[in-house]
């Protein structure tokens, strides 16, 4: 029986050269499986019959945004992950969707490899060949541009010399990863990090610096998830979208950083995520308003660690499972509204209000009602206070 290899198909120049490329040095027969997490661009048809005719012999098309929404960013929401206190994951979080259906396109078709068109200095080859094993511990990996030197003009080359149906000519200064999540940027100038981003590398955001009115939004969100935009019930994909629009209108989530990938190099990444951020910076309001003091203080713990897990590939590890469950626990009653004022590249919260509310105004308020015990605060500062003065008064003996 003829070998069979899955491939994550994007419909470009390299994973379309990859059919072919594949079947020449390996002698296999090549599953070709595109899935949909909100990237835009090629109708999936038209993408599963670009696979057939650069010669696979399967091609599998997904549309898997509501799953990638439902299951990947909404736990990121819950979790207020942001990778070095700044990145939303954009790219991390699409990876594991996509492992999921390679896995189970090639537990379908009989194959015994997985193909992907990452290069081998980035961060991608691991979340995809770390997941896969993870799902299918059997199952072997393999990366064209990484195993067998595909650089692009060999690609080229190859494509041209097959007559496949792909542009070859077309080539951007950048490169671009997106999804309904946000959008990557890297390469070309921005390599040389004094460089200023221009905005021709923005998409999903419009220039901050351009006077406009601002927009006021009401998220309402229960148990963590966003359910209602104005008042307007949205599934979470929905609520993405919309808050994508807005708050991209008014030019929020543009990201400037040098991150520490998990390879060890230093790497300089423009992200665009307005609806990320505007989601992430809204829960982050509505658990300081829900959640009682040290579950917050440990969640945030938590949080960094989750989110260094996504980042580094481990979306199935046992860690990040049980971590799932204590932000689940943590989120149960995160539920209310929050309004925010989307203005000059910023989401700023100006309102919060939840039946959930720990917030309690006659323990806050300086005016008369006045319900909090001043008086029991000098004890309870003695006692807070005790053990740093016995150390001190060792100190001075000393």
């Amino acid at each position: 029986m003829t070998e069979r290899v899955v491939l994550a198909y994007s419909g470009a120049l390299d994973t379309s050269v990859a059919i072919g490329w594949i079947a020449e040095e390996t002698g296999a027969e090549v599953i070709a499986v595109a899935v949909d997490v909100g990237q835009g661009g090629e109708d999936l048809d038209v993408i599963r019959k670009r696979a057939l005719a650069c010669g696979a012999v399967e091609a599998e098309v997904a549309d898997a945004k509501d799953e990638f929404a439902d299951e990947y960013c909404l736990p990121a929401i819950k979790a207020n992950a942001l990778y070095m206190d700044r990145y939303p994951l954009v790219s991390a979080l699409s990876r594991p969707v996509i492992v999921k259906h390679l896995v189970a396109a090639a537990q379908e078709h009989g194959a015994t490899t997985v193909a992907h068109g990452c290069t081998g200095k980035g961060n991608d080859q691991v979340r995809f060949e770390a997941g896969i094993v993870a799902l299918a511990p059997g199952l072997k990996c393999i990366a064209p541009v990484r195993d067998y030197a595909m650089t692009r003009d060999k690609a080229i080359a190859f494509c041209e010399a097959r007559r496949l149906p792909i542009a070859t000519t077309r080539k951007s200064p950048y490169s671009i990863d997106q999804n309904v999540f946000g959008r990557a940027v890297e390469t070309g100038f921005l390599e040389d990090i004094w460089n200023a981003p221009i905005e021709d590398v923005y998409d999903y955001t419009a220039d901050p610096a351009v006077p406009r009115e601002a927009d006021e939004v009401v998220i309402t969100f229960e148990a963590g998830a966003p359910v209602a935009i104005d008042g307007e019930a949205v599934t979470v994909l929905q609520a993405i979208q919309r808050l994508n629009e807005r708050a991209g209108a008014q030019g929020v989530g543009r990201i400037d950083m040098v991150e520490d990938r998990l390879v060890g190099i230093k790497s300089r990444e423009v992200y665009e995520a307005p609806g990320a951020i505007a989601l992430i910076t809204a829960h982050q309001e509505l658990e300081n308003v829900t959640v009682e003091r040290e579950l917050a203080r440990y969640k945030r713990q938590v949080e960094q660690r989750w989110g260094e897990l996504v980042y580094d590939g481990q979306w199935f590890s046992p860690l990040k499972r049980a971590l799932d469950g204590f932000v689940d626990e943590a989120s149960t009653h995160v539920s209310g509204d929050i309004r925010m004022t989307l203005h000059g590249g910023r989401a700023v919260v100006t309102g919060r209000r939840s039946a959930t509310s720990l917030y309690d105004f006659d323990l806050a308020t300086y005016d008369t009602g006045d319900t909090f015990d001043q008086a029991a605060a000098k004890g309870f500062i003695d006692i807070h206070g005790l053990s740093s003065r016995i150390a001190a008064r060792r100190d001075l003996r000393a």
